[in-house]
C-alpha cells in the first residue's frame, strides 16, 4: 500500500470513529483501499434542494418513530459506509446562493452570480458537465419533483442568462441528447401553455423519445429515450400524494422515477450520469410547512436507497448525496411536550398548500377549522381560524414569497401549527450554511473533509476519467 495513502485513509477512518461512533478501524481502512483509484463508470448525483441540517434530522427522527427504522442517509453515516464532508455553497455574488448558482457551481465548475445558469459576469459561458459526459459517450438524465426546466437540473445541462426562462430551457433540452427527463413542468412543453405556441411534446416525439404524462405509462414504458412530465408545475407533495388515490395514480414517486432512469441507462457500455433532485423539499421550506418538508425529505431518502442499492450491486457507480443550500433552518424546539407534539406529524394527511389553496373569503370559521383538523388531525381555535380567514377577506396584508404567487398565509398557519408540532423556523428563505456532502463508491475515498462547491465539477470528471481536469 502507498504509505501516504495509508495515513490519509487512516486519518479518515479515525475521524469517522470520533464523529460517528465506534467502528472497526481496520475494516474501514480496507474498504477505502478497495475503492481507491477505481474508475467510476456511472455517477448518480442526488440533491435534496434546500435541505437544512434540521430537515435531515427531523426526517430521520420521524422515520424512526413511525417505522422503527432510520433514514438511509443517516444510516450511511452511522455504519461508516460513505465519505462525508462539509461544502461551502456561496455564489459569486452572495454568501447565500440561489439554486441556479449552486447547480452551476457543480455543473460549470465556476461560481456565478445568483439568477443565471452557467453564465458568469460579462456573459461568459461555462460548459455544463452533463454535456461533457455526453460527448464522452455516456448516457445522461435528470429526475426531479419540480419542473425539469427548474434551476437545479438545468444547471447540469445548459447555459441560460436567466433561470426564469423555463420555456427556453425546455427547448434547449431538445437538442441536448439526454436519455431520460422525468419531473414536472407541463406548462413549458405543452402548446396550449407555451407563449410561443410550440408543441415540444411532439418535437421530442419526433426525436424518438417516448413521451409519458402519468405514472402507469412511465412504469410500463420501454427502456428507451424517455420524457415524462407529470404536472403543470411541481409535482404534488409526498404528503398529499400519500393520502390521495388520484394523485398517487397520476404521479410517480421520486424513488420510482430514479429507478426508471437507472433502468433506461444502465445498459450503456460507456456508463451513465444521473441527477436526482428532491425539489419540493425547498418549496416546503419556503412555506414553513413542516409536514410537507419532512415527508418529501423521506421520499428523497427512498430515492437515495434506490441509488445505493444499485451502486452496491454494480460496484462501478459513484453516488453523491448533498444539498445546494439550507432553507429557513427548521428544527424541533425544546418544550415539555415536544415528543408528543412532534409525533403528531405521524398522523398528518395533507400539506399546508392543500389546506390553504381551497379556502375562500366566503368560507366560515368552522369550515376553516374542519379543513385544518382533517389535514393535521388536531383542532385550532376559532380565533386562529379567523386570523387565517382574514387574509382571504383582505383584512390582512398578503404574505409575499418566492413560491407564493397567490399570497396565501403560509407563515401564519405555520406559526399556529408550531404550538402543536414543536417545529420552529428562522425565516422563509435560503440560508448560507455549509452543507452536507456524502459519497459512496469508486473514488469516494478521495473526498476531502471540507470542499468548495466548484470542486465537485472536477471531482466527477476525474472520478470518471473523462477528460483532463483543471484547477479553477
Amino acid at each position: 500500500m502507498n504509505r501516504r495513502k495509508f495515513f490519509k485513509n487512516g486519518a479518515l477512518a479515525t475521524a469517522g470513529v470520533g464523529l460517528l461512533g465506534a467502528c472497526n478501524q481496520t475494516e474501514q481502512i480496507t474498504r477505502l483501499e478497495q475503492t481507491s483509484n477505481k474508475k467510476a463508470k456511472n455517477i448518480i448525483f442526488l440533491v435534496s434542494d434546500g435541505m437544512s441540517q434540521g430537515t435531515l434530522t427531523m426526517a430521520d427522527t420521524l422515520k424512526q418513530r413511525m417505522y422503527g427504522k432510520a433514514s438511509v442517509w443517516l444510516d450511511l453515516y452511522r455504519n461508516n459506509k460513505v465519505q462525508r464532508a462539509l461544502m461551502d455553497m456561496a455564489s459569486e455574488s452572495s454568501l447565500v446562493t440561489d439554486s441556479a448558482a449552486a447547480a452551476s457551481s457543480w455543473g460549470g465548475g465556476h461560481r456565478i452570480p445568483n439568477g443565471g445558469i452557467n453564465v458568469g459576469r460579462g456573459g461568459v459561458e461555462h460548459k455544463p458537465i452533463w454535456q461533457k459526459f455526453l460527448q464522452a459517450g455516456k448516457k445522461a438524465g435528470i429526475v426531479t419533483t419540480v419542473p425539469i426546466t427548474h434551476a437545479t437540473p438545468a444547471g447540469f445541462c445548459i447555459n441560460s442568462t436567466s433561470r426564469n426562462d423555463q420555456e427556453g430551457i425546455a427547448e434547449k433540452y431538445l437538442n441536448l441528447g439526454l436519455s431520460v427527463m422525468l419531473g414536472g413542468g407541463q406548462d413549458y412543453f405543452d402548446t396550449s401553455s407555451r407563449k410561443d405556441g410550440k408543441n415540444l411534446y411532439q418535437a421530442f416525439s419526433d426525436k424518438n423519445y417516448t413521451v409519458v404524462n402519468n405514472r402507469i405509462d412511465m412504469l410500463n414504458s420501454a427502456n428507451t429515450k424517455l420524457l415524462g412530465v407529470f404536472d403543470s408545475s411541481g409535482l404534488a407533495y409526498s404528503l398529499d400524494r400519500n393520502n390521495d388515490k388520484a394523485i398517487e395514480k397520476q404521479t410517480p414517486t421520486l424513488a420510482e422515477m430514479t429507478q426508471k432512469a437507472i433502468d433506461v441507462m444502465k445498459s450503456s457500455e460507456e456508463g451513465f450520469v444521473l441527477q436526482v433532485e428532491g425539489g419540493k423539499v425547498d418549496w416546503a421550506a419556503h412555506a414553513n410547512d413542516a409536514g410537507a418538508l419532512i415527508y418529501d425529505q423521506m421520499a428523497f431518502d427512498d430515492a437515495v436507497e434506490v441509488a445505493i442499492n444499485f451502486a452496491e450491486k454494480d460496484e462501478e457507480t459513484l453516488v453523491i448525496i448533498t444539498t445546494d443550500h439550507g432553507n429557513s433552518n427548521p428544527g424541533i424546539m425544546y418544550g415539555k411536550d415536544v415528543n408528543t407534539n412532534f409525533d403528531r406529524l405521524q398522523s398528518f394527511k395533507h400539506s399546508n398548500d392543500w389546506i390553504l389553496q381551497e379556502i375562500t373569503k366566503n368560507d366560515t370559521v368552522e369550515q376553516v377549522r374542519e379543513r385544518v383538523e382533517y389535514a393535521n388531525n388536531f383542532g385550532i381555535s376559532k380565533a386562529q381560524a379567523q386570523s387565517i380567514l382574514d387574509y382571504y377577506k383582505g383584512l390582512e396584508k398578503p404574505e409575499q414569497g418566492l413560491y407564493n404567487y397567490k399570497k396565501l398565509p403560509f407563515k401564519l398557519l405555520s406559526e399556529i401549527q408550531q404550538a402543536y408540532h414543536s417545529v420552529g423556523w428562522i425565516s422563509t428563505n435560503h440560508s448560507g450554511d455549509f452543507v452536507e456532502l456524502a459519497m459512496y463508491g469508486p473514488y469516494s475515498d478521495q473526498l476531502n473533509t471540507f470542499v468548495r462547491n466548484t470542486d465537485l465539477h472536477n471531482f466527477m470528471l476525474k472520478a470518471a476519467e473523462v477528460e483532463d481536469f483543471a484547477t479553477y
